[in-house]
């Protein structure tokens, strides 16, 4: 996720590094390049002249632009149901540890307490893992008991593991008379909000946007752009690659940004940044049982958070 300050105005002109204009700008000096050929041969493709004008592109336009503008709102909205589930993550996780610390008859600094503190992070990391596909193993030794870890590690869905362990935690509690029956109902809500915010979030990684659907506005968008010189030669002449160079950049980087948008949990730059929250939690928990808080993990760059 990139993180700026926005309150320059002359700097938001001129930024680069959170821009998509690096990811694009290949494209647009390719555009470029075929506006200077249209111009050159005044619209000539070979030996025969394009019958085009700016109308047809005007009207059309006006639709591409409904279109993608309907194209962002959906992979904002998923988005922002991503960082919603999140956010909902860090609530709940903190609920569960204060419950474990204050609802119980387990003393502040006890291993029972703190096992289960580790396992609310272990979750949180292992969900981490299950939505960008990537290894939980470290994560796992590093936060939970050998055996416990091993088991977990064969499982597919890490987090649901983790969260059928800490039910047997609270259960266990119950059953040393450490819990009472209405305790116990109160975890057992919060353990059905971590299985919805996992679903939730399994729900917006297994269901992306329609293939189709992105593959016919992609279409869309870069016939335009490149059939755009072709009808603006006529009328603006050598203004024609600055135009076009300019409409271009406002549609592809559209269609750039809403690509990385409708897949919230991947590494892209505008992605969420599930290592940092993840850390978050785990340092507000680990503060919670007066234990040391890890060190922030390292950016990719100096705006950037992963």
């Amino acid at each position: 996720m990139i993180i700026r300050d926005k309150n320059n105005w002359l700097r938001l002109l001129f930024v680069w590094q959170g821009s998509v204009l690096p990811q694009i700008l290949p494209r647009l000096v390719v555009l470029v390049l075929l506006s200077v050929g249209v111009v050159y041969a005044h619209g000539n493709l070979l030996s025969y002249k394009v019958p085009l004008n700016a109308a047809p592109f005007t009207l059309f336009g006006v639709t591409l632009a409904i279109f993608l503008g309907f194209y962002n709102n959906a992979s904002y909205d998923r988005f922002w149901e991503g960082r919603k589930l999140w956010g909902a993550l860090l609530n709940t996780t903190r609920s569960l540890a204060r419950q474990a610390l204050t609802m119980s008859s387990h003393s502040v600094d006890a291993q029972r307490t703190a096992y289960f503190v580790r396992l609310l992070i272990a979750f949180t990391y292992a969900l981490k893992h299950q939505l960008r596909r990537t290894d939980a193993a470290p994560d796992l030794v590093r936060l939970l008991p050998a055996a416990v870890a091993q088991t977990v590690q064969k499982g597919t869905y890490k987090p649901m593991l983790l969260l059928l362990e800490m039910g047997r935690w609270v259960q266990q509690s119950k059953e040393a008379a450490q819990l009472d029956t209405t305790t116990q109902l109160a975890f057992d809500h919060n353990f059905n909000q971590l299985s919805d915010i996992v679903g939730g979030c399994e729900r917006l990684a297994g269901t992306p946007i329609p293939y189709t659907y992105s593959v016919m506005l992609h279409r869309t968008v870069y016939l335009y752009c490149f059939l755009l010189p072709f009808g603006l030669v006529d009328s603006i002449g050598w203004m024609t690659p600055l135009i076009v160079a300019f409409i271009g950049y406002t549609f592809m980087a559209l269609d750039a940004i809403v690509r990385e948008l409708e897949a919230p949990f991947g590494l892209e730059p505008n992605d969420l940044a599930l290592n940092t929250m993840s850390h978050m939690i785990e340092s507000t928990l680990l503060e919670m049982i007066g234990e040391p808080v890890p060190e922030a993990p390292p950016r990719r760059s100096r705006y950037l958070l992963d």
